[in-house]
């Protein structure tokens, strides 16, 4: 994935990102809470907690967050949501050319079935525009043969994580 966008200029603003990005702690990892206003993240704003351009962030084996356009813009990612139940994302795993293996990003993405911590799912809308689409949760992965793709993909399903407030 990647994305341009340029920090919000000021020491009001970078206080006012901060905030918006104060969330529960999970162990070791900060996690932003959704805007308030609905609005449009930049790049800069993303990547306070998805530190890399690639689409699975993770950290010693830990899932820590995740980027998805839902194939709008880089379409090697078929990620979708459930035509049946929108509290439901089908996310494809981490390699874009060729089978998909076990690397260290989809290894991630299967511990965290069993650990069953949410971590947040960012939307690229355009080059520099994201959303913070909520929390989710891994949970359940296959790894099978796409005949569209005409190779292994690895398949992950994540639930919406419903916040108490």
């Amino acid at each position: 994935m990647t994305g341009g966008g340029s920090p919000r200029g000021g020491r009001a603003g970078r206080r006012r990102a901060s905030r918006e990005f104060e969330g529960a702690s999970d162990r070791h990892d900060a996690q932003p809470a959704p805007r308030r206003d609905g609005g449009v993240l930049t790049w800069a704003e993303v990547q306070r907690t998805h530190k890399i351009r690639n689409g699975v962030y993770q950290r010693e084996g830990r899932l820590i967050s995740l980027l998805t356009d839902f194939g709008r813009i880089n379409p090697c990612y078929p990620d979708r949501r459930d035509d049946a139940d929108a509290d439901t994302v089908h996310y494809t795993g981490a390699g874009r050319r060729g089978d998909q293996h076990l690397t260290p990003a989809n290894r991630a993405l299967l511990a965290a079935i069993e650990s069953g911590h949410s971590v947040p799912l960012f939307n690229k809308l355009a080059a520099g525009r994201w959303q913070h689409a909520g929390f989710w949760r891994v949970a359940a992965a296959r790894h099978e043969f796409d005949p569209a793709e005409k190779r292994m993909l690895w398949r992950f399903t994540l639930k919406r994580v419903m916040s108490d407030g």
